[in-house]
């Protein structure tokens, strides 16, 4: 159980933090893998009035399908993909989406084949030939109805490679994320790019003798020994030439993610570093800091400011579709509202992506910028309790972003569904009394057990664009136990896959668009002009300086806030809790909050917060009458953001126009 606590009180009598001018906040940014609907925050109600952003686009066919895998066999031991099983022997999978760490990625230049990671099971010992199709791989699955060669849907990429085509795989070797590059030869998936050299991947001429798989090697020392960085999150970038990745950093109790730019240089004959063996290597690496912008929050005296425009990059999600610009998950621009944000890589400009109150982080951009693909927990609502209420500055997030972006799964149960958006993203017309929040792409259906639009099937991370911009590719897991069940149960569904499977990947189809002309765009500029170049050996760059003591924060359009940043203790420069008292705010001009709210929060290990709350805040404005209101002994509650189990005492509720949202059940 979790100790319910009585409020500290706001303590807004504390001297402030002598000096003034512009201090900045610490953006160590919990490790958390955050998804909502696209969308400009509620400003995009005026900009829609005086900008001319036209009316949104109107509801189109989508056709969505399930594509076919490899044949599931119930025997994962030695030899149980027996030709009954597979009498083209060419490989089975497990069921469970767990053992098969099964993982869909991007298309193939022609549009016509979709790549994915998977785990082979039951394969008979060498020297049998099927004992190729055996551990981790990298496959890639006809998106068209048409087969190859050998009757198959799927053609295993990686399996039967010679040893001497293999460089430093290694028992943990992870093939995340399969994207193919616009060549069509080659596919980035994790710390790998797998080469086919001169052939097509999806042709004849790419036999298992024809693949490489070579390593990406990140160096981090200064005289360039040892095995590099470790990487995650890598995405591609659409000129095939650079990258995009994360690296998570430990600093005594503190985890925190910074984000990273950098060249592909293959090598083949390396000298120096682990593996010596041909790898590419990352050449100019850049932090994507900019530690001579703009703060977040700035103090002048007991003036507190937010800058909007300021790049706080907590976990880079990957690089558009024309290639100019970041999407990643960073500071919330509303409170506990975790959204996508962007960033120009050239000038530096900041542009909220998603704004609807839910949670987003897969996205995905057409090859001419024109629409996005997202995963998003909307049609669930799971995170309305938290974010309902609308204009609240993040303030109190300053404590718990990393706490309520693991709010969105129960577990591995994660509550995505697709949702397209066009680039003007979710906006109000017809004066004010239509709302655009984009259209969800598997929403035709009955709901049953299996259809594309079944809730029990949830959505897993990057949906992608064909490059012509008429198809996309995700992937869906089935809840499975312990994510069901409970005080308040939740169904336990019976899988009607091939073979009771628990993952599946899925076909949308838009027949009425016209097909993009795309052309792999030009190298960009290894430069990133308000980046933090990366040096090997240095101490990594941070926006770090605490801010301490009572403040005011004054809407931008009317009234004002009472702000609290306490320590531990009177001496402490480290932030534990921030208390707000919020008199008629309003940054918009469509949203007006009044009441308090206080939270503090602890960090009983790195992954592990405890979060005591107390909230009483009401709002009018252009989303309705709502309330944000925790129970009379204050909401408690801790998640680790590794497990993604919520555990609460008392409640926090927001209500909106009537509609009451409460929190999850424990466990759940």
């Amino acid at each position: 159980m979790i100790e319910a606590r009585p409020p500290e009180g706001y303590l807004l009598s504390q001297t402030p933090k002598p000096g003034g001018g512009k201090i900045q906040f610490k953006m160590a940014f919990t490790f958390w893998k955050t998804a909502t609907i696209l969308g400009l925050f509620s400003l995009v109600h005026a900009l829609t009035q005086s900008t001319g952003i036209p009316s949104p686009p109107k509801p189109e066919p989508i056709d969505v399908i399930e594509l076919p895998l490899p044949p599931v066999t119930a025997n994962e031991s030695t030899g149980g993909c027996t030709y009954a099983v597979n009498p083209n022997g060419t490989g089975c999978i497990s069921a469970s989406w767990i053992t098969s760490s099964f993982q869909s990625g991007n298309f193939l230049p022609d549009g016509k084949h979709v790549t994915a990671s998977l785990v082979f099971s039951g394969a008979p010992a060498a020297p049998d030939p099927r004992s190729i199709y055996s551990g981790l791989q990298v496959i890639i699955v006809k998106a068209d109805g048409t087969f190859f060669p050998n009757s198959d849907p799927f053609k295993c990429i990686t399996c039967g490679i010679p040893a001497e085509n293999r460089f430093n795989l290694t028992a943990s070797t992870d093939y995340e994320y399969p994207q193919a590059f616009t060549d069509g030869t080659r596919i980035l998936a994790g710390p790998y790019i797998i080469s086919c050299g001169i052939h097509q991947l999806a042709s004849t001429a790419c036999t298992p003798e024809q693949v490489y798989i070579y390593p990406i090697r990140w160096n981090v020392n200064v005289d360039g020994s040892g095995a590099g960085g470790t990487m995650r999150e890598l995405r591609k970038h659409p000129d095939d030439v650079h990258i995009s990745f994360n690296a998570i950093s430990y600093s005594g109790s503190t985890i925190a993610q910074y984000a990273y730019f950098a060249r592909l240089h293959f090598i083949h004959s390396p000298t120096t570093g682990i593996p010596l063996t041909p790898r590419y290597d990352l050449v100019n690496v850049t932090q994507f800091l900019d530690s001579s912008g703009p703060s977040l929050f700035s103090a002048n005296g007991t003036n507190l400011t937010m800058n909007t425009q300021a790049i706080a990059v907590g976990e880079a999600r990957g690089l558009s579709g024309l290639g100019n610009q970041l999407d990643y998950i960073g500071f919330c621009w509303e409170s506990c509202n975790i959204d996508i944000t962007s960033v120009n890589l050239q000038t530096g400009e900041v542009t909220r992506v998603t704004s609807d109150p839910e949670y987003v982080d897969p996205v995905d951009t057409t090859s001419d910028g024109e629409w996005t693909v997202i995963m998003d927990t909307t049609t669930e609502n799971r995170m309305m309790f938290l974010a309902g209420m609308r204009g609240i500055p993040p303030l109190v997030d300053l404590l718990i972003t990393g706490a309520v972006s693991s709010v969105r799964n129960n577990g591995v149960r994660r509550f995505f569904q697709p949702w397209i958006v066009d680039r003007y993203g979710a906006r109000y017309y017809n004066n004010d009394t239509c709302y655009y929040q984009g259209q969800q792409v598997n929403a035709a259906g009955n709901g049953s057990d299996g259809s594309i639009n079944d809730p029990n099937w949830n959505g897993g991370a990057d949906p992608r664009w064909s490059l012509d911009g008429t198809k996309i590719a995700y992937f869906q897991m089935l809840v499975t136990e312990p994510n069901y069940g409970g005080s308040n149960p939740l169904p336990c569904p019976n899988s009607t896959a091939q073979g009771g499977r628990t993952y599946r990947l899925m076909l949308a189809t838009l027949p009425s668009r016209t097909p993009l002309n795309w052309t792999t765009p030009s190298p960009v500029s290894d430069v990133i002009p308000w980046g933090q170049p990366y040096v090997p050996g240095s101490a990594l760059a941070t926006s770090s300086t605490s801010l301490m003591g009572n403040y005011t924060l004054t809407g931008k359009v009317q009234g004002y806030a009472d702000v609290a940043f306490i320590g531990a203790d009177a001496t402490s420069t480290t932030l534990r809790t921030v208390a707000v008292t919020y008199h008629n705010y309003s940054d918009d001009g469509h949203n007006f909050i009044i009441g308090n709210e206080q939270v503090t929060a602890t960090y009983p290990n790195l992954t592990l917060t405890h979060v005591d709350w107390y909230s009483d805040l009401h709002a009018t404005g252009i989303y309705g009458n709502s309330t944000k209101v925790t129970s009379s002994d204050g909401f408690h509650f801790e998640i680790d953001t590794q497990t993604n189990k919520f555990y609460a005492n008392g409640t926090l509720t927001t209500t909106v126009n009537g509609v009451v949202y409460e929190q999850p059940i424990n466990g759940g």
